[in-house]
């Protein structure tokens, strides 16, 4: 087991979001890196002690990695907002991370620096060595859990995080004959043949080689062409557009971002009010993850993903 310490805010809502997260053991609600020892809330409040309202995260990192942990936490926080998250303001609702040991200072400055990218603003995150975290209160531990109507500053469907290609590699896949046709060949298979096409049960669906989540269930629409269809992918930044003059046509072609294999075209003729796209996805080239078995199988931090609205 292995411990990081995060500072995003009202503690109620981080912590609360981190034990909803696979992986992780225990978390514990607290104040760290400031000026006193053994701070109450009102000290940290009224006092001037300079502690941010920061949980301690025990996590098991054979089922999820710091790196995983942090693009979380970075999907729940504005890091470009100086002393403020939602609606609280002050030195104690600073963003950090505080770090215990050298290897963890360096997961932590990849994750910021590749979140930078996507700011016009600099990010304003604290990254410090942990000099101290005190238990907060009783009161303040569980609180979500013990008031499930209580404040939160966290969406319930955070913002997407944009997560790196490198932390997914194409793997050795045994595919189907359809599904190297179509991932390395720029087939097609035929309309009406997969069984994604129809399918309506809650989860999202992965690169078939690499793994990457690349759409959603939310996302998913009968747009009655025979193939799966999505009005976007569960992010901007895990497929790319490549022309395609092929056949006489002019088309945008989509592949994954990571194993580059084809997965389909996009057009322009999706539902209007979801944006007008339609993502024309092959489902031989994918894998579905039911939303039951996502937790299991590493891909619990989407949940948030299927809040459809």
């Amino acid at each position: 087991m292995k411990t990081i310490y995060l500072a995003g805010g009202c503690f109620w809502g981080v912590e609360d979001y981190f034990q909803r997260t696979y992986g992780v053991i225990d978390v514990i609600s607290g104040y760290a890196n400031g000026t006193t020892a053994q701070p109450t809330y009102e000290d940290v409040c009224y006092g001037g002690t300079d502690h941010a309202e920061t949980v301690k995260i025990s996590y098991d990192p054979e089922r999820i990695s710091l790196e995983y942990l942090l693009y979380r936490y970075m999907s729940i926080i504005d890091p470009t907002s100086l002393n403020r998250q939602g609606n609280d303001v002050g030195r104690q609702y600073r963003t950090g991370i505080y770090y215990e040991t050298d290897d963890d200072k360096v997961v932590a400055e990849r994750v910021l620096e590749n979140t930078a990218k996507h700011y016009s603003r600099p990010l304003v995150v604290e990254l410090e060595p942990l000099d101290h975290f005190y238990d907060a209160e009783t009161y303040h531990q569980n609180y979500l859990v013990k008031n499930p109507n209580g404040y939160c500053h966290i969406s319930e469907n955070p913002d997407e995080v944009f997560i790196p290609a490198d932390l997914y590699q194409p793997g050795d896949v045994e595919l189907s004959k359809t599904a190297i046709q179509v991932a390395y060949h720029q087939g097609t298979e035929a309309p009406f043949s997969h069984p994604y096409y129809n399918q309506t049960e809650p989860g999202i669906y992965v690169d078939i080689v690499s793994g990457e989540p690349l759409f959603s269930s939310c996302d998913k629409f009968d747009s009655q062409c025979g193939w799966a269809s999505f009005v976007k992918p569960i992010a901007p930044e895990v497929v790319t557009n490549h022309s395609d003059k092929s056949h006489g046509m002019n088309r945008v072609e989509i592949r994954s971002r990571v194993a580059d294999i084809h997965l389909g075209h996009v057009f322009e003729d999706g539902p209007v009010d979801r944006g007008g796209l339609r993502y024309c996805i092959n489902g031989a080239v994918l894998r579905f993850i039911p939303q039951t078995d996502m937790d299991q199988a590493g891909y619990g931090y989407l949940q948030s993903t299927l809040n459809c609205k």
